[in-house]
């Protein structure tokens, strides 16, 4: 699909901040990336501001996100509880490490330039990542195995989620995986430690 003019502000801006941050950018080098004639103004014809595209970018990750868990859960929802629980939960970890991938623009331009903002801040803690830790606990609660389990579940979504997080901040900063650990082995474990949690020892079937 062919991106409107607005769409490709708001991509092409995204870029440009996760590249070389938020003040470095002008103006007018967004209208160059976007496909506009640099310094004539087009960026006004959409927003007021540089700072307002940053907002909405942030504002329309946060939509998307909240979209893309609700039909990831659904998704998850509908597997058939006959599939092994070990599957299952490399299914969620890999859609875990697939979003926050997707999310590593953004990511960059969180640490980077949004503690000046503590209001996109906000909306980035509310729309983007208490959402994915809710939805781990969302899918743990709806999981049969787990049904006679009286654990913490946002705590346990909290570590659970964290250690997903961490594995893609870690590759984007740092360049390699932590501990050197690929992603098969990572998701690996990761199912091993969610197993010790179930309330009744299952026989464990993955490598």
């Amino acid at each position: 699909m062919t991106r409107s003019t607005r769409e490709r502000i708001v991509d092409e801006a995204l870029r440009l901040f996760a590249e070389r941050g938020y003040s470095a950018t002008s103006v007018a080098e967004i209208e160059a990336a976007s496909g506009l004639s640099p310094g004539a103004g087009g960026l006004y014809r959409h927003f007021r501001s540089k700072y307002e595209v940053l907002a909405a970018a942030i504002n329309e990750h946060a939509a998307r996100t909240r979209a893309q868990i609700a039909e990831t859960l659904a998704e998850m929802s509908a597997i058939d509880p006959s599939v092994a629980v070990e599957e299952r939960l490399a299914h969620l970890c890999k859609a875990g490490l697939a979003k926050v991938r997707e999310e590593s623009e953004l990511t960059r331009v969180f640490f980077r330039d949004l503690s000046q903002f503590p209001e996109l801040v906000a909306i980035v803690r509310e729309g983007l990542l208490q959402p994915m830790f809710d939805a781990i606990t969302t899918w743990f609660r709806a999981q049969p195995e787990y049904a006679g389990a009286d654990l913490d579940w946002p705590a346990i979504g909290a570590v659970l989620g964290g250690a997903v997080v961490h594995y893609r901040l870690f590759e984007e900063t740092v360049g390699e995986p932590p501990g050197r650990a690929e992603r098969d082995r990572f998701v690996a474990s990761w199912v091993r430690l969610a197993l010790g949690l179930l309330p009744r020892p299952v026989v464990q079937t993955i490598g």
